[in-house]
């Protein structure tokens, strides 16, 4: 009698267990399929979200792309503003709306930190509209642009080797500058232009300069010399031409030819009585 209640006992907790386990089994699979379900339907939200914005932007007049893309403009929103724009030129390629973005982007460009786009971005507008009412706009932000691209270059670049740089930026802006300053003398954006040119000449001087500099120690006269008389030569009205004379003095000297150091320190005696040597 007892091992009949004993085996019974057993056979309930086995089938307990069963019950049990298979609860859990169960309890399991029915999660994974909630999370499976989950996975695939919260894409396809999303999916219809992006396909019912798309649809939306269909119903867009090409002012409605134009007022978004200025709004997100206004708020500095430059990435949103840019592929509103886009988005416009895409839809309506033509008419003024087109035509304001195409220059409006430039803008966006050189806002996001993306210079060689607005540089690009500019020529083509350029090439496009050339007697486009605000053309004048779209060669001061080329300059702007390239103008941004020199400045980064002088602070990152001023603790290396003089000789290993390359200011091709301040070249390219000056030279983007000179066209405006040239080609629209009424431009309200002419008198700024020429105060950047002064900025970037003496710029140009001064990396010349640092060129000259590190020749005279390293004991390359001639070349120092060289570098100095470049300044003189072209970038007369700026600071930098003291220092360029002091260099050609001190070069000739060095190189033992006596009467060029001596016509070098008469001049800058003459336009510079205050100069003196800077310590290296």
């Amino acid at each position: 009698m007892a091992d009949f209640w004993a085996s019974r006992a057993v056979k309930q907790i086995i089938f307990s267990g069963r019950l049990i386990g298979g609860a859990m089994i169960a309890g399991y699979f029915n999660t994974m399929r909630l999370l499976t379900r989950s996975l695939v339907i919260f894409p396809l939200i999303l999916l219809l979200g992006a396909c019912a914005s798309v649809d939306q932007k269909k119903e867009w007049t090409a002012q409605r792309f134009y007022q978004e893309a200025k709004t997100a403009l206004d708020n500095r929103d430059y990435e949103t503003a840019i592929r509103y724009y886009e988005e416009l030129k895409t839809a309506y390629p033509y008419g003024r709306h087109a035509e304001q973005a195409d220059l409006d982007i430039i803008y966006a460009y050189f806002k996001a930190d993306e210079p060689e786009s607005a540089i690009a971005t500019a020529d083509n507008f350029i090439k496009q509209h050339p007697r486009h009412p605000h053309v004048d706009y779209a060669y001061y932000l080329r300059g702007l642009a390239s103008f941004s691209q020199g400045e980064s270059f002088l602070n990152k670049t001023f603790n290396q080797d003089p000789t290993e740089r390359d200011p091709g930026h301040l070249r390219r802006s000056f030279n983007y500058f000179t066209e405006l300053v040239r080609k629209f003398p009424d431009s309200k954006y002419r008198s700024d232009a020429i105060q950047r040119m002064k900025h970037l000449l003496n710029s140009l001087a001064r990396h010349e300069i640092h060129i000259a500099r590190y020749y005279m120690e390293r004991e390359a006269w001639l070349a120092a010399v060289n570098r100095a008389r470049y300044v003189v030569e072209h970038y007369q009205n700026t600071p930098s031409v003291a220092e360029a004379l002091d260099i050609m003095g001190r070069g000739y000297e060095r190189m033992g030819q006596q009467q060029l150091a001596n016509d070098a320190r008469r001049v800058l005696r003459l336009n510079f009585p205050d100069y003196s040597t800077p310590k290296q």
